[in-house]
């Protein structure tokens, strides 16, 4: 089964179809073919019973919507508008007889169905609305950045490249990104496409790597019907998916020297044919490539062309491997237990020393060994607290544990209402001298300095300060006044 094919039918079983149209020949023809496909139909007669629809469907939620050709431009409006209104925006697609069709889709739909329609047919549109759900869905809930954290950070080098996407991002250069495998070449490109003027329009991955020569420009360029064995029905390619978007070639320095010559030309002349076509068809889509070779020694063995390289190499982005940047990982770590959550696949705590350990492992699979570790935490320690003594050793083997200190690495992340990186327990705070100690005044000395902490956190403003640790407002003054802090600190008791 191809991936194509799967990524449809997983997008079909996950959600529901919604078909519009008062002509019930067609609502029973598009019923049938659905529920041959195990996919949840919603039929409606008319554009203004859409909102409550969409508001009702919990369980499966819509992916697509369908149609009739009888409406007027004001209902093919309506609907848009309706469907925009929704995170991920929805693709929608529009059905008749082909003399009842526009010829080219415009506008906000994304593609027409001509009537008969076919199961590939079908399949190949609704990997198309997968495609642009998930571009689209990266910019939900009106935080354009929610889940592209991963390459941003604390670091100057995550600065540097969060600056030069934003650069680059509304511009036509083709943009080269190179870095080590996971470091997050393509949460990058996402980023970039996001940033873009082209954020409403598709954004299309195409791994070279992954995808067998033989295979590839049918992939990139699409096949006509009987173009050779197994070619059973016209293909639309990546680029006309990707038409008015982003598409994505990462991995591109695995590409054979023959596509290297045919994407070559396409990036000159903006132009290709289908495989057994002699049609040419315009593209208007930008180029985003990637890879984790050294092109340039690739060009010196003769396995990479020079002209694509110069054509790719407009505007070069250097991806730093996650060892070169540890003062990201909190940032990091908080993020990808948010995914986790917002996922549904679990969630999990670590204290500030066991992300100061982390710190010192090399990270050899970067970004992506971070995600895998973290999901793995997520399974071994379920909604959970993660000290160091529960890292696996390899983690921590390398870590001065004698000389990690439980500084809070960025514990809280604005606008969220709680931390990913867990306060530190008494454990972490506590070690009890051979000689012994006085426990009543190094109590005391620990709350002095976690009111303090609290207070530099709150920028002074005690009223903030007291929610953060949870106590009411006059308790903390008196505690302020009570240990003399006042006089050292311009506090405000508000």
């Amino acid at each position: 089964m191809s991936q194509e094919l799967q990524d449809g039918l997983d997008l079909l079983h996950a959600g529901s179809i919604i078909v519009i149209d008062d002509n019930k020949d067609s609502t029973d023809y598009f019923s049938r073919i659905f529920h041959f496909m195990a996919c949840h139909t919603r039929i409606l007669e008319k554009t203004a019973e859409l909102p409550d629809c969409l508001d009702a469907i919990n369980d499966k939620p819509c992916v697509a919507i369908f149609l009739g050709p009888d409406f007027s431009e004001k209902d093919l409006q309506s609907v848009a508008k309706v469907a925009a209104g929704h995170v991920p925006k929805l693709p929608v697609f529009m059905f008749g007889e082909k003399d009842k069709l526009p010829t080219r889709p415009e506008g906000d739909v994304l593609g027409n169905v001509v009537l008969p329609t076919t199961f590939d047919v079908l399949i190949n549109l609704i990997h198309k609305a997968k495609v642009f759900l998930d571009s689209q869905s990266l910019e939900g809930a009106g935080r354009p950045l929610e889940m592209f954290r991963s390459i941003s950070g604390k670091s100057s080098a995550s600065k540097e490249i969060d600056q030069m996407i934003q650069q680059v991002a509304n511009s036509s250069a083709t943009v080269l990104i190179l870095g080590e495998s996971g470091t997050g070449k393509e949460v990058t490109a996402r980023k970039l496409h996001v940033h873009s003027n082209r954020r409403n329009q598709p954004f299309v991955p195409v791994n070279c790597g992954a995808i067998p020569e033989d295979l590839l420009e049918s992939e990139l360029f699409g096949h006509e019907k009987g173009a050779f064995t197994g070619a059973i029905t016209t293909r639309k390619g990546r680029f006309e998916m990707a038409e008015g978007g982003t598409l994505f070639l990462d991995e591109i320095g695995d590409m054979s020297m023959p596509m290297q010559v045919k994407i070559l030309r396409v990036l000159q002349e903006r132009t290709f044919e289908r495989i057994g076509s002699n049609k040419t068809m315009e593209c208007n889509v930008r180029i985003l490539a990637a890879t984790h070779r050294n092109l340039e020694e690739r060009i010196k063995e003769g396995l990479f062309r020079e002209d694509l390289y110069f054509r790719l190499n407009v505007f070069p982005i250097d991806i730093p491997p996650l060892r070169d940047r540890t003062e990201d990982i909190p940032m990091l770590v908080h993020d990808l237990i948010r995914r986790l959550e917002q996922e549904k696949r679990g969630s999990v705590r670590l204290t500030p020393l066991a992300i100061s350990a982390i710190g010192y492992y090399h990270w050899p699979g970067n970004v992506r060994e971070l995600a895998n570790f973290i999901e793995r935490m997520a399974i071994l320690f379920p909604q959970a607290v993660v000290d160091i003594g529960d890292l696996p050793e390899k983690y921590r083997e390398h870590a001065p544990l004698n000389e990690l200190k439980a500084a809070d690495p960025v514990p809280y992340i604005e606008g969220e209402e709680t931390p990913m990186v867990a306060p530190a327990t008494v454990a972490d705070m506590t070690q009890l001298p051979s000689e012994g100690m006085d426990l009543k005044a190094h109590l005391v000395e620990m709350e002095k300095t976690i009111i303090q902490q609290a207070l530099e956190d709150a920028d002074g403003v005690v009223a903030q300060a007291a929610k953060k640790l949870k106590m009411r407002r006059t308790t903390l003054v008196e505690k302020i006044k009570k240990y003399d802090m006042q006089r050292d600190k311009d506090a405000t008791l508000i």
